[in-house]
């Protein structure tokens, strides 16, 4: 009798937490659609707010402000790792900057086609050309630019459901312990940091026999 053969699942797609005032999310959102789809993966993006996860911490801002030692050698090691990623970068003079209307922005886009365009364009926005991403104006000139309806996507993106939708977003991150960003979920199991995104990526993709 011939044993039955065994057949892979398809590879998952992947579960990307980010938040715009992230430096390190900056070089994992430039990256992250070229990289996943080369595995035949898709990516589920997740805004989510930062803050709230570093107050339940005991830090009212980033670490790297908190602990001065690590912000300078992040700053370095910034330079180091888009330069690896072939990413462009500029330290800027503002950091963190705020990020809730881009972030409530981005969840009007999760299902959409233009998401990663418009993520690209904040992040670039943030950490190359050193502007501000979190007023109306400038939200709204990255979505002119993207030819899309830019005062109707904002009105929505203000809108009290999605400023909930937001809130419960960054809800969840918290139930799932997750502390920092970028992070990401592949199959279940998570990443934290976008030098661990090949890692995310690479489990995501492999076949998996039942």
């Amino acid at each position: 009798m011939i044993a039955p053969t065994a057949h892979a699942t398809t590879p998952t797609d992947i579960d990307f937490w980010f938040d715009f005032a992230s430096n390190y999310s900056h070089i994992s959102v430039m990256r992250i659609e070229r990289d996943a789809a080369k595995r035949g993966l898709g990516v589920i993006w997740k805004p989510f707010l930062l803050g709230p996860i570093f107050k339940s911490l005991g830090w009212n801002t980033s670490p790297f402000i908190v602990h001065k030692a690590m912000g300078a050698y992040m700053w370095k090691d910034m330079v180091r790792q888009c330069a690896k990623y072939g990413v462009p970068w500029r330290q800027p003079t503002a950091f963190p900057r705020l990020s809730v209307l881009p972030l409530r922005v981005a969840l009007i886009g999760v299902d959409q086609p233009w998401i990663g365009d418009y993520c690209r364009r904040i992040m670039r926005r943030n950490f190359v050309d050193d502007q501000d991403i979190h007023t109306p104006q400038a939200v709204g000139q990255v979505l002119t630019d993207l030819g899309l309806p830019a005062g109707e996507i904002v009105a929505l993106a203000q809108s009290e459901a999605n400023k909930r939708r937001l809130r419960e977003n960054t809800e969840a991150a918290q139930a799932l312990g997750i502390f920092g960003a970028p992070t990401f979920f592949a199959r279940g199991e998570m990443f934290w940091g976008n030098d661990r995104l090949d890692d995310a990526l690479d489990f995501a993709a492999q076949p998996i026999f039942p």
